[in-house]
């Protein structure tokens, strides 16, 4: 059971790609969050169990994703870290900015930690997750992560080190492409296109752009 604390919106973004994917049954999949009525709705649409409390996800869960803010997780590890180190599941943070060696100072233990960070791209099973796991994760952890990430669109590990360059690529170019696409866009109907063709037109354009450099294997400039 792959359990997750915290199910906003990239969470339930996640879940709707793991699900959609097939590699994932809706049974399988716990969710708890504060907003119970909001993640009771998502749960029966596809199907996932929803779950009365974040402690109740640490004791029946596997895999447990932490998908709540950072400045939550002090108190979230405190309540439920004894449960943790006594299941010993597989820990998933989505959390930017908390590093694996932070997160695991507020547990009493060290976990099987995998931090990973997906883009907003993930609504449309589109993302690019980089990953990275601490000294208890071990390679059957790290394949399950990938295939996990890969679910809702593309997984990569890297070092940690390298999180903050990845942030800047891979989690902030997305508002960028919007930003040159509606540029893009605007142009063409400043000349006479419609708004609806124009994006079309020019969001089509970015994403044939990017399919043709990842399958081609040529580089961007040539």
């Amino acid at each position: 059971m792959t359990g997750f604390i915290g199910c906003g919106n990239m969470a339930s973004a996640m879940i709707r790609g793991l699900v959609e994917s097939g590699r994932f049954k809706g049974e399988d999949i716990a969710v708890y969050d504060l907003c119970m009525e909001k993640t009771e709705a998502f749960a029966k649409e596809l199907s996932l169990k929803a779950a009365e409390s974040e402690t109740e996800i640490a004791e029946g869960c596997d895999v447990v994703v932490l998908s709540v803010k950072p400045n939550v997780f002090p108190s979230l590890l405190e309540k439920i870290g004894k449960t943790l180190s006594e299941k010993n599941p597989l820990v998933i943070s989505i959390a930017a900015g908390k590093t694996t060696a932070e997160i695991t100072d507020y547990l009493p233990y060290t976990p099987r930690l995998i931090r990973i960070m997906p883009n907003i791209n993930a609504k449309v099973q589109a993302a690019i997750s980089a990953f990275c796991g601490n000294e208890r994760a071990s390679a059957e952890d790290k394949a399950f992560v990938q295939s996990f990430c890969d679910c809702f669109g593309r997984g990569i590990e890297i070092e940690e080190r390298l999180f903050s360059i990845y942030s800047a690529i891979g989690g902030c170019s997305p508002a960028f492409s919007f930003m040159f696409i509606d540029s893009m866009a605007r142009a063409a109907v400043k000349n006479g296109m419609t708004k609806a063709q124009a994006l079309e037109v020019a969001a089509q354009a970015v994403m044939g752009s990017a399919k043709l450099i990842l399958e081609s294997g040529e580089h961007p400039w040539n």
